[in-house]
């Protein structure tokens, strides 16, 4: 009896025999050179798998390591769970709590433990030592009572509140030594395989610098951002008191028939904060003449619905609010770069006419009328309608893109006429205590829902196009972001739940044939674990709608 299997390995181009029930790890030693970084996972047939999979039939394998951004994500997860178990052997009646991203690391806390050197310096002999006895992570699929046990005896009451939201009779559970720990991904076979890290104070607690994907044998650079994470501690703070922290306790709210009462306080707040940003402009009007308001930030931020809102608070005010998107100032298509690759660079700053934009912006600030373009983006092209703007006396120019905060932008306006806002979907609940939510995730899905629904592109396309948009946005929108004078989170906490009814469908249509298919996948488990919500008790005026519809706004 026959009892090899065929296998198409894509990272050597070729076809191999092994035999039947051989693990992902035996191949990657087979196929790894000593030039290769390490392999963390792979993916069979467009899925993720972890190293100890069986192979059981001919499947076509490719196997990542760190410099894949799924990659980083395995290597990720395998340091904070050994950070855990670090954590909870030397303080095991404390809470520990890793809960956002910043300065291209990530930020943790200690929960009644003060964070001195030498707390530093304990935590990391540990996780050295943990390390270095190469313990293996393995992977149980138990039934949620036998899960819930372990959690339960564990003291991590996070974990028990999703498992018992959502109705699944089996659950996986990722165990190192006495710790166990719930996570959404693969992750490396053992703790070996964590090269590289630091710990550092930072605040009230730890900063984890983390390996650079394009550079895996250096630490990401620590940048300062303060401001961003001065927003993020706010909402979590937030978020803490309302008792919606982490996504067991939304479930439960939303279970429980308190969602009417949560969406009406999050738009509250959201509202409250505009109202405050409204403030700051008039009062920067008034004292030193700011008259044009540039808006940026990533992708799906919420960037034109917030500058609309924006304008009905500046109209509170006795403020004349003007609005300009600067995707009118797009260059005609057959202008537009190329990247590497010979694609339109549509997320370069160089995909603007800036000349143009200046010139306006100046011809309007000196009292002259000016035609404003507008972009056909099927046409690629510009058009002018004589539709001409002044600015009055108690005028404010709203600047609305990607690019708002890039100095080359705006480079003949003079600083004092500029205030600038940042705002993006820094996501305020998490997963779990371990397991924190990206806001590249959260931004992803309203950009899946929004394409779906207003740009005619389906699931796969816009997977397809998001590492590049990315890639845009750490070159062209990142490092400006500490630049402004106002920062505004536009997450709303009840937002994935409701986004979850429209982007499921969309998901399962990603054929297993592309690359795209796994990130799809990983995307559906991730949003396995919310409780959906009916969105009819979300107001028209909501930054939510931009992406699901039924906005009273015009775009």
């Amino acid at each position: 009896m026959n009892t090899s299997v065929k296998v198409v390995c894509e990272n050597t181009n070729t076809t191999l025999s092994v035999e039947w029930g051989s693990t992902l790890g035996a191949l990657a030693q087979s196929v790894r050179t000593p030039e290769s970084l390490p392999f963390l996972a792979a993916y069979v047939n467009n899925s993720i798998r972890e190293l100890d999979y069986r192979i059981a039939e001919p499947v076509t394998v490719k196997f990542i390591d760190i410099s894949h951004f799924e990659g980083v994500r395995v290597y990720q997860r395998t340091l904070f769970l050994t950070l855990h178990k670090a954590v909870h052997d030397l303080y095991p009646d404390h809470r520990f709590r890793i809960t956002q991203s910043v300065s291209r690391g990530f930020y943790c806390e200690i929960e009644g433990v003060e964070i001195t050197p030498e707390v530093i310096g304990a935590i990391k002999a540990r996780m050295d030592a943990l390390i270095a006895a190469k313990l293996p992570i393995v992977r149980h699929k138990l039934l949620r009572e036998e899960v819930i046990d372990i959690y339960r005896n564990l003291g991590f009451e996070d974990k028990v509140a999703i498992l018992t939201s959502r109705p699944n009779l089996y659950v996986t559970v990722y165990t190192l030594d006495d710790m166990a720990g719930y996570f959404y991904g693969a992750l490396a076979p053992n703790t070996s395989y964590l090269h590289l890290y630091d710990l550092k104070p930072y605040y009230n607690g730890i900063y984890i610098a983390v390996p650079c994907r394009t550079a895996p044998d250096t630490l990401e650079p620590q940048v300062a951002q303060d401001k961003m994470f001065d927003v993020f501690q706010e909402y979590k703070h937030w978020v803490d008191v309302m008792g919606v922290s982490t996504v067991g306790q939304l479930n439960r709210k939303i279970v429980g028939g308190d969602g009417s009462d949560l969406v009406k306080i999050a738009e509250a707040f959201h509202e409250k904060k505009l109202a405050g940003v409204a403030d700051r402009v008039a009062e920067e009007h008034t004292s030193r003449g700011a008259k044009v308001i540039l808006v940026s930030g990533p992708s799906s931020s919420g960037k034109t619905t917030f500058s609309k809102r924006l304008g009905i608070q500046l109209r509170i005010l006795g403020l004349e609010p003007v609005m300009i998107s600067l995707d009118d100032y797009f260059l005609d298509r057959e202008n537009t770069p190329r990247d590497e690759n010979g694609d339109y660079d549509f997320e370069t700053i160089d995909a603007l006419d800036i000349a143009t934009f200046n010139d306006h912006l100046m011809r309007l600030l000196a009292g002259e009328s000016v035609d404003i373009p507008r972009y056909d983006f099927i046409t690629g092209r510009r058009q002018w309608h004589d539709n001409r703007l002044t600015l009055g006396p108690r005028s404010v120019l709203v600047v609305e893109g990607i690019h708002a905060l890039n100095p080359r932008l705006t480079a003949e306006v003079p600083d004092h006429y500029k205030f600038k806002i940042y705002l993006s979907c820094f996501t305020s609940i998490s997963m779990d205590d371990l397991s924190r939510i990206a806001t590249t995730d959260n931004r992803l899905i309203r950009r899946i829902v929004r394409d779906n629904a207003y740009r005619g592109a389906d699931a796969t396309s816009t997977l397809k196009r998001w590492q590049s948009v990315r890639r845009g946005e750490e070159k062209h929108i990142f490092p400006y972001q500490e630049n402004a004078d106002v920062m505004f989170n536009s997450s709303l906490f009840y937002e994935l739940p409701v986004l979850k009814r429209h982007i499921v469908p969309l998901l399962y249509n990603v054929p297993d044939t592309v690359e795209e298919y796994g990130e799809a996948q990983r995307l559906l488990k991730f949003l396995d674990n919310f409780c959906e919500f009916d969105e009819k008790e979300i107001p028209p005026t909501s930054l939510l709608r931009e992406f699901i519809g039924g906005s009273s706004f015009t775009y």
